[in-house]
């Protein structure tokens, strides 16, 4: 797994007693998360020879969101309520976002300890007379959030949602950083307008230019956007480059195991993958990306024709060749253009300064690197990290080499 989605260590913490739920509900709720991609910090992770009250502690307040299972013997932990506490004091200082999961047990019982829970604080007194006032505040005050009671429902079905509910919150507090989208960012809009995921027909379209263009960001921008309105999404990055080299069975591979979240996904050869695809997603939502797309079999292939997929569904194609988009008939084609001087000297200057303009003493060479950028937004991606964190006398000479070499971007996407 790699890092939390939000700049978090975690982005989820679970609280649950293992005696419990440890092998069943809580269990599944891992899979679960960590088939989406949520970081999800789990005790097992915990290193021997730490304190280990002190490591879940801090795992609390580096989390972004907090799932209390409930279960009939939770308050009979003393562990379980210390982590309570401590996660109400992150929702209260840090903005923590709180789920209460009642599994076995009333919400009310919960509110008001009564049941199980009040045998439970009759065993603390004895023990923890100190803890005991917290204890009841936190439980009741996290009682009180919404959240999901399993009572007469079916544990998978919650499961997917809880899953779902963090995934989609996540998804829409990721924002793109405007440098990554100067120029580019009405055409994003406007595909999104047309891409509509509440009508139901199948769209296909296509995004064409020259290399280094910025096909493949306006793509990404569009399907980190839009992803989470799907039953299931894939982006098969550079296929011109992957199926030179490995043949189209490994992207068949990669797609339906992404879309299926299904793992180890083999496939014996591209006839067989064409009819795993058709039959396996013919009744989802999907979102497809076919990014760097130079031939019609990678198309027949890889995205089949309209009825593989299910209703709403969209597939997005980006290529060079805008007659291989006319052969395929795409509902609609954008053309992806060079930039303008302005929207050019702001994506430079956000990879060489971190900032939208440069500094005065750099304004006479930004220019220079901008005619020989010519408005390619991969060139001045690539000059700009290049030449960040360089002195005024690095720059200079950079700058006069570059004016001594022909504009070309072969090395580019």
């Amino acid at each position: 797994m790699g890092e939390a989605q939000t700049g978090w260590m975690f982005d989820v913490f679970v609280s649950f007693r293992t005696e419990d739920t440890g092998n069943n509900f809580t269990d599944h709720l891992y899979t679960a998360l960590d088939q989406k991609g949520i970081v999800t910090f789990r005790h097992d992770a915990l290193e021997r020879g730490k304190p280990i009250s002190s490591e879940i502690q801090k795992s609390i307040r580096e989390s972004r969101f907090s799932i209390v299972v409930f279960s009939r013997s939770y308050a009979c932990s003393n562990r379980c309520l210390d982590e309570l506490v401590g996660i109400l004091e992150c929702m209260k200082s840090k903005g923590q976002t709180v789920f209460p999961v009642f599994y076995d047990v009333d919400p009310s019982d919960v509110r008001k300890q009564r049941g199980c829970f009040e045998k439970a604080f009759c065993e603390h007194k004895q023990y923890f007379m100190d803890k005991v006032e917290s204890w009841r505040a936190a439980l009741k005050a996290t009682a009180n959030l919404s959240g999901w009671d399993l009572k007469n429902k079916s544990e998978s079905k919650v499961i997917q949602e809880i899953a779902e509910k963090i995934f989609n919150q996540l998804s829409q507090e990721v924002s793109s950083v405007p440098k990554d989208l100067v120029g580019i960012d009405s055409l994003v809009k406007e595909m999104n307008m047309y891409l509509d995921t509440g009508v139901d027909d199948v769209r296909i379209t296509g995004i064409c230019g020259e290399k280094g263009i910025g096909k493949t960001t306006i793509a990404q921008a569009v399907f980190d956007s839009l992803s989470v309105k799907f039953d299931g999404s894939s982006f098969l990055a550079n296929i011109k480059e992957v199926s030179e080299k490995q043949g189209l069975v490994p992207l068949q591979e990669q797609l339906i195991s992404e879309i299926l979240m299904a793992r180890n996904m083999k496939i014996r050869n591209v006839h067989r993958g064409v009819n795993t695809i058709r039959n396996s997603l013919c009744r989802k939502k999907i979102l497809l990306v076919l990014d760097g797309v130079d031939r019609l079999e990678q198309l027949e292939n890889l995205g089949g024709n309209r009825d593989w997929f299910g209703a709403g569904s969209r597939i997005i194609i980006t290529t060079r060749d805008e007659n291989l988009l006319s052969r395929y008939r795409v509902d609609r084609i954008y053309r992806a253009a060079k930039l303008n001087h302005d929207d050019a000297l702001l994506l430079f200057c956000w990879k060489a300064f971190k900032q939208g303009r440069p500094p005065e003493d750099y304004a006479g060479l930004c220019n220079l690197v901008l005619d020989h950028a010519k408005g390619v937004p991969s060139a001045l991606e690539a000059l700009g990290s290049f030449l960040f964190g360089r002195s005024l006398p690095e720059w200079q000479g950079a700058v006069h080499r570059l004016a001594q070499v022909p504009c070309t971007w072969d090395y580019l996407k």
